[in-house]
């Protein structure tokens, strides 16, 4: 059957800059692919809502993307795709459009990396509270445990560029133990977050040498490769010219400066209401 679907931009939705990490690798393994950012920073947190609002706000922003022209939107956003991800792919989507996210990519893969079957997962409160990792580890991999700890203060550390010093460090190493504290076993940690890749130089000076990180970035780039292999009519209605836009709904000035942080080079942002 022929595709008659327009092609578009491949849209990446977040909460606010860290989902930027995430698409920072997705661009690398898909270099030729247009894309969209789009970064609800207006809203953000996400990590401390209830789920109707991260539902409404991840839908609202969606939708846009959907207007912009993309057919396939990732939520490069852990908490959206706790809260938001299974109602929008199961009652929203309009015909010809698809929204993933990063939990699957995350949650099929791990059993690839322990070898005591006992992984911690770091994540905000809101992802912790969905328990979505513990389930979706679960159901792929029952003999794996999995242990959660929140980390509440970790994304206002990077919102507000303090990812070294003194109190940094100490807030980094509180959490560190408490989850390493509820299981000596366990060696692979899930950093279920997307601002946390950028806490890694923290991370790794409080967590043993046997314990590996697992920022999702990789782990996310490389399930869209393959999903575009298993899924040739999905890939076919994306457009290739390298174009790439990023949108804010809050002051594209300070997008910017911040987004550079995350991206790891400059960006143009425009202002865009949802």
């Amino acid at each position: 059957m022929i595709n008659t679907a327009k092609q578009g931009p491949i849209g990446i939705f977040d909460s606010g800059f860290g989902g930027l990490t995430v698409f920072r690798k997705i661009k690398t393994a898909l270099p030729s692919y247009d894309y969209i950012y789009l970064g609800d920073n207006a809203r953000v947190p996400y990590g401390t809502r209830s789920f109707e609002e991260v539902y409404d706000f991840t839908k609202e922003c969606v939708f846009k993307l959907f207007e912009l022209g993309c057919n396939l939107v990732i939520l490069a956003c852990n908490t959206a795709s706790a809260k938001a991800l299974r109602t929008i792919q199961q009652n929203d989507l309009p015909p010809g459009k698809k929204v993933l996210g990063v939990i699957r990519p995350t949650t099929e893969s791990i059993h690839y990396y322990t070898k005591t079957n006992e992984v911690g997962v770091l994540a905000t409160p809101g992802t912790v509270l969905s328990e979505s990792y513990k389930i979706e580890i679960t159901k792929f991999h029952p003999e794996i445990k999995v242990y959660q700890h929140a980390c509440p203060l970790w994304v206002p550390l990077v919102e507000r560029n303090e990812i070294d010093g003194a109190i940094a460090s100490e807030i980094v190493r509180k959490d560190m133990q408490h989850i390493l504290g509820q299981n000596p076993q366990i060696d692979t940690l899930i950093l279920a977050c997307t601002h946390y890749p950028l806490l890694l130089p923290l991370i790794n000076q409080h967590t043993p040498p046997h314990v590996q990180i697992l920022p999702q970035g990789e782990l996310i780039a490389a399930s869209l490769v393959d999903y575009f292999n298993r899924h040739p009519e999905v890939e076919e209605t994306c457009s290739k010219s390298g174009r790439i836009q990023f949108f804010t709904t809050d002051n594209p000035v300070d997008f910017e400066e911040k987004a550079a942080v995350f991206f790891g080079e400059k960006v143009h942002a425009q202002y865009i209401s949802v």
